[in-house]
C-alpha cells in the first residue's frame, strides 16, 4: 500500500481581541462541506515548505507569512482515503494584515475563533489543539506574540495578544512592569485614540530580545 503525503498549515492571527484560525470548506469527499484546516497534497517535484506555500495560497489567497514546522500526523485511521501522513506547520498574520483574499481554488475561507472552532475534517481538532499549545509554549521563549501585531501598538494591544493566546486574564500592572524590566520595547512619539485618553504607541525591537534569550531569559506572564 502506498503512503501519500501531505501538509496543513495553521493560521492564526487575533481579531477582536480573540486568537482565531483560517479555516476552509471542503468542496468535495470526504467531509464534503465540513470545515477543515488548509492544505493538500505534496507534488513530487516539491519541498514541504513549497507544498505548505502553495496549499495556502491556492486555497486562501495568503501568502509571505512566517511559516513553522510543526509535527507530523500518521495515524493509520486518520484519511478515510488511505494511508496519509501529513506535516502540519502554524502560521502567523499581524491583526492589521488578516484580510483573506479569494484563493485560487476559489475555497470557502473564514476566520474562527480558537476557543469554538466548527466540527472539523480528518484528525484536524487534534491538530488544531497542538498548534495552540505549542503557540502557547512559544510565547516564552519567541516572537511569536509580536508577530500577531502590527509593527506599532499599544501596551493594551500587546496584553490583549497574550491573553488571547493563553486564553486567560492577565493582571494590567504586573505585566506592564515584567514588560518594562525587559526592556524590549521602544517608545515611539506618537499616540492612538483607544478610549479617554490616547495611547502611547510602542516599537518592538527583535535585537534586545534576541540578547536576553540569548542569556536564558524567558517571558513567562
Amino acid at each position: 500500500m502506498a503512503i501519500r503525503v501531505t501538509v496543513d498549515v495553521v493560521v492564526f492571527t487575533i481579531r477582536d481581541g480573540d486568537l482565531h484560525v483560517l479555516l476552509v470548506r471542503r468542496g468535495a469527499a470526504p467531509f464534503a462541506g465540513r470545515y477543515a484546516i488548509p492544505g493538500g497534497f505534496v507534488h513530487e517535484d516539491e519541498s514541504l515548505d513549497a507544498a505548505a506555500r502553495r496549499e495556502l495560497s491556492e486555497e486562501t489567497g495568503v501568502r509571505d507569512v512566517y511559516l513553522e514546522q510543526l509535527y507530523s500526523f500518521g495515524d493509520p485511521g486518520r484519511d478515510p482515503r488511505g494511508r496519509i501522513i501529513t506535516v502540519a506547520y502554524f502560521a502567523l498574520i499581524a491583526s492589521d494584515q488578516s484580510t483573506l483574499d479569494a484563493g485560487s481554488h476559489g475555497a470557502e475561507a473564514g476566520w474562527f475563533p480558537v476557543k469554538k472552532p466548527p466540527a472539523l475534517a480528518f484528525d484536524h481538532g487534534r491538530i488544531l489543539e497542538y498548534a495552540v499549545e505549542r503557540l502557547r509554549t512559544k510565547l516564552e521563549y519567541t516572537t511569536v506574540g509580536f508577530q500577531l501585531l502590527p509593527e506599532k501598538f499599544t501596551l493594551g494591544e500587546l496584553q490583549a495578544v497574550y491573553e488571547a493566546i493563553l486564553g486567560r486574564r492577565i493582571d494590567k500592572r504586573n505585566f506592564r512592569r515584567k514588560i518594562g524590566l525587559l526592556g524590549i520595547l521602544t517608545p515611539l512619539r506618537e499616540r492612538r485614540a483607544t478610549g479617554r485618553k490616547p495611547a502611547l504607541l510602542y516599537r518592538f525591537s527583535a535585537r534586545r530580545f534576541a540578547n536576553l534569550r540569548d542569556k536564558g531569559i524567558l517571558f513567562p506572564f
